[in-house]
């Protein structure tokens, strides 16, 4: 079996619910199965909501589940000049260019008769424009963002829950206006460097995938495959939130639940063990199997009576 370095990578913006846990227990399982490595980012990039109260907390947490990581905790804000080393080579491929566009801007273009460019891509407003008109902007003192120049390529990337997955790469943001590098270089640059294998996370992220996959290759690296987890809904059938009540550890041990009891309705939830065994960690690693996921389905997890299927 191929071993499959993995990794978990929380923004430290709040406290882990049971759906970011379910997602860091798959991610564990699979790394630790296959005999890899298993490492901890922290993706703290926004500044203004990352707290190291919320970093602790999770960690706190991952460990109480019985997740253990190997190396030391790497953060994103101490990785900036990694960032700076990959946008130099972007540029130096002649493969961004600078973007003066708002939302609203790019939302009105999309939404403007005969748009060639695909739902929620960027149309290329900037992508060509000639040195005055640049110039024009730079003087109105509006700060521009930096976009890559894909040209609208195709990019296939494996996952092991839903196999080949493509989509068309548009023009996204690799640093924001304010100078903040962007998700999709911090992500590639960090699981490149990292030689992450194998990226394991919640498939509310699974149509980034083609971006960060180009975007790897044209740096020189190796795109990883991925393994994109099933979401975690609330009894609403919406994202499972703070709203929803008890969905985090502290909550469900206020309710007498230990970490032992919350990793079993884990466990359980992915068909790993029947409702109420409490397998250890260990005994979780042998059992594990990602085709257990394979009909990518959310799971429906109620506060009060616990997984729903």
């Amino acid at each position: 079996m191929a071993h499959h370095d993995g990794r978990f990578a929380p923004s430290p913006s709040g406290p882990l619910h049971l759906g970011n846990l379910r997602t860091a227990l798959v991610a564990w399982l699979r790394a630790r199965s296959t005999g890899g490595r298993f490492l901890m980012r922290i993706e703290d990039l926004d500044r203004g909501r990352s707290r190291p109260e919320h970093e602790a907390s999770q960690l706190r947490d991952l460990a109480a589940l019985g997740l253990d990581w190997d190396g030391d905790v790497v953060r994103q804000s101490e990785r900036e000049d990694h960032y700076a080393a990959a946008v130099a080579r972007l540029e130096s491929l002649d493969l961004v260019y600078p973007c003066w566009c708002t939302r609203a801007e790019i939302r009105e273009a999309a939404e403007a008769p005969h748009g060639d460019a695909p739902e929620g891509a960027y149309p290329g407003t900037c992508a060509h424009l000639d040195a005055a008109a640049r110039r024009a902007h730079e003087e109105r003192g509006r700060p521009s963002a930096l976009r890559v120049r894909a040209e609208a390529v195709e990019q296939a990337v494996q996952d092991a829950v839903s196999g080949i997955y493509a989509a068309t790469v548009d023009d996204f943001v690799v640093r924001r206006g304010d100078g903040t590098y962007a998700y999709n270089l911090a992500v590639v640059v960090d699981d490149a460097e990292q030689r992450v294998g194998e990226v394991v996370r919640g498939d509310d992220l699974a149509s980034s995938a083609p971006r960060q996959a180009w975007l790897a290759s044209v740096l020189g690296h190796r795109p990883p495959t991925y393994l994109h987890v099933p979401l975690v809904l609330g009894p609403d059938g919406r994202r499972l939130a703070k709203r929803d009540g008890a969905v985090t550890l502290a909550d469900r041990a206020a309710l007498g639940e230990n970490a032992d009891v919350v990793r079993s309705q884990l466990a359980a939830s992915l068909g790993l063990c029947a409702p109420g065994e409490l397998p250890t960690p260990a005994e979780l690693v042998v059992a594990f199997d990602p085709a257990l996921l394979r009909d990518g389905a959310p799971l429906r997890w109620d506060p009060v009576a616990g997984p729903l299927g």
